[in-house]
This record gives C-alpha cells, structure tokens and sequence, in this order.
C-alpha cells in the first residue's frame, strides 16, 4: 500500500478530495512488531501491557498439552464412569479446536498486503474470537443441558479417578491460561483462549470439588449442580468477548475509543472550519483505523501538519492507520459522501 500524495500547489477545487493525508505505514510492519501491546483496543482501556510480540510458543504448547489432556481425560471418564470427566474432556477438545483457529487467526493477521486484500488478512483475529465465543458458548450450553438432565438420573462414579485426572487438568489449563495472562487485553483474540483456559481451569476444579465431596457425602446430585454453576460463570465471562467480537465485525467504534473526543480534537486543529465523514473502525483485533475528511479553506498546510496529527492519534488514541482527507470548503463542489459524524 504506497503513499498517494497528491501534488501541494493544486488547490483548484475541482475534486472534493483536495489532498489525501496517509499514515499508513509500510506493509504494515510497525504494527505486528510491537503487536500493539498497549490495549487501545477494544474495551479494555490504555493501559499499557507489555505482552510478547508472538504468542506462537504459548499456542504450541497449550494445544500440545491440552491434546493429550483430552485423550487421557476421555479413556479415565469412561473407565471411572463420570459424566463430568467426560463432559469435561468435550469441552477441553472444544478449547484445543479454538486454540488451533486462534492460532491460525493470529499467523494470518501477519500476512502482508496484497492486490485483492489491501489491508492483509488481519480482520481474520476477528472472526477468530467471534467463531471462539460462539463455539465456547455453544459447548457450554451443552454441558449445562447434560447437567440437568443428570439431576434425574445421578450415576455413581469412581471419585478418587475423577479427582486425581482433574486436578492434573487444574495444573495445566492455568499453566496454559498464564500463558495467554499478558496478551489478554490488548488482543481479543489472546483474551478469547485466555477466558477459555481459564474457564477450563474453573470446570477441573469443580470436578476435583465434587469427587471430594462425593465421596466423603455420596451426594451424587452435587456433580450436575456444580457443573451448571461453573456453566453459568463460562456463559457470564463469555458474553463479553462475544459483544466486541460482534461489534469489531460490524465495524463498530473500539470501546475502548471515545469518537466524541477524537472528532472534538481534529475539529480543534488550526485552519479546520469542519469535520465530517469520520470513521474509526477495528482493522482486527489489535489496530484501528481512522478516516475523515477536514474543511480546511485555507488549503492543506503541508506534510508536518498530516504527520502532528496521525502521531497525535497514535500515541493518544492508539488509532495507528489514519487516513485525513483536506477539503477547501467549495460550495460549488460538495462533498458528496453521506456523513457519518459532523462536528
């Protein structure tokens, strides 16, 4: 994606776009360097998280270790004759498939510009923690439906099995939930497997719980009842990974950015009469984009002025692809475009 300048002398008027401003930043390099690491993002504040620049190892060795969990998980559920063992080695399988898509989503989000997709495929971490809040909420109401189902037929299980695999499942699903600690809030797609390996730590402690107090009670209701309250708080951590996603596919402004606040800004600038058609959307999760177009009758100043502004969005805004178009104000030849936001 080169810079397109437009020649400075040529403020004749005949084309609302007087000049085009650009900050966009070679193949896009600075952004996936740094990993945008300080959480502009998306409902989580600027604070600022100084997480790795690749999470791949942490990939690798949470669907290594949560692989194996699950075959081990699934062969002692059925020789120990617990539901929950079981139930639990389907959702830590639903957990590995999500890590895998997370994964894949964050190596595509690297992919440099191409002639059909201009900005890259990094709008694909997006539908990577839409797809995984989907799939998390959808396992779980699985796992909620066989717990009341089991309130009507409560089985015996081998306690001391159920308790021994799933307080191994306790060791690793926080293990790997550490590993994604750092990410999770500059990145909506770290924070979806960080909520799923938490939430997977939460369910193995429930089953360790339950072995325990069964069989020291032999209350077998207690399995399903604790099974639907650790279902409850999934659904619950969930249903705000599910909103962003949603909101950053529909181009929606990042929570975390006051819109209000940046038009207020540009409005401010010397030599701007109006703002209009801005637009500050979710290029994926982890950078935002920015366009507008600035009345300025005057003319557009010079270069200096473009690059005090997109560094200004940037480092106050964390909006790091920002697009200024310069409009003289010509009643003769109106901007055309409807507008999105008019300060």
């Amino acid at each position: 994606m080169a810079h397109q300048h437009t020649p400075h002398g040529s403020h004749t008027g005949h084309d609302h776009a007087a000049h085009d401003a650009h900050d966009e930043h070679h193949g896009h390099h600075h952004h996936d360097a740094h990993h945008h690491s300080h959480g502009h993002g998306h409902g989580h504040g600027h604070g600022h998280v100084h997480a790795p620049k690749d999470f791949g190892r942490a990939f690798a060795v949470g669907i290594a270790l949560n692989g194996g969990f699950v075959i081990a998980e699934a062969v002692y559920g059925v020789l120990a004759n617990s539901m929950a063992l079981l139930a639990d080695a389907g959702h830590n399988l639903s957990d590995v498939l999500g890590l895998l898509l997370a994964w894949y989503a964050s190596a595509l989000a690297k992919r440099l510009p191409s002639q059909r997709f201009t900005y890259g495929l990094r709008s694909s971490s997006i539908l990577a923690a839409l797809i995984n809040a989907v799939l998390l909420l959808l396992v779980t109401g699985g796992i909620a439906w066989e717990a009341i189902q089991r309130f009507g037929h409560p089985d015996a299980v081998e306690g001391r099995t159920v308790i021994i695999i799933a307080a191994i499942g306790v060791v690793i699903n926080t293990a790997t939930a550490l590993m994604f600690m750092a990410g999770r809030k500059g990145d909506l797609n770290i924070r979806g497997a960080f909520l799923h390996m938490v939430g997977d730590a939460l369910i193995s402690a429930g089953v360790v719980l339950t072995g325990v107090v069964i069989m020291f009670t032999g209350w077998l209701w207690l399995d399903p009842a604790v099974s639907l309250v650790i279902a409850i708080i999934i659904v619950l951590g969930t249903w705000g990974l599910l909103r962003d996603s949603i909101s950053l596919a529909l181009h929606a402004v990042p929570q975390a950015i006051d819109a209000q606040a940046v038009a207020a800004y540009l409005a401010a600038l010397d030599g701007v009469t109006e703002v209009h058609d801005l637009h500050i959307w979710g290029m994926s999760t982890t950078e935002t984009a920015l366009t507008a177009h600035l009345v300025m009758p005057a003319g557009y100043p010079d270069d200096a002025f473009r690059s005090t502004i997109t560094e200004f969005l940037k480092s106050r805004f964390q909006i790091g692809h920002a697009t200024l178009q310069i409009e003289l104000g010509d009643p003769q030849v109106p901007c055309t475009l409807a507008p999105a936001a008019t300060v």
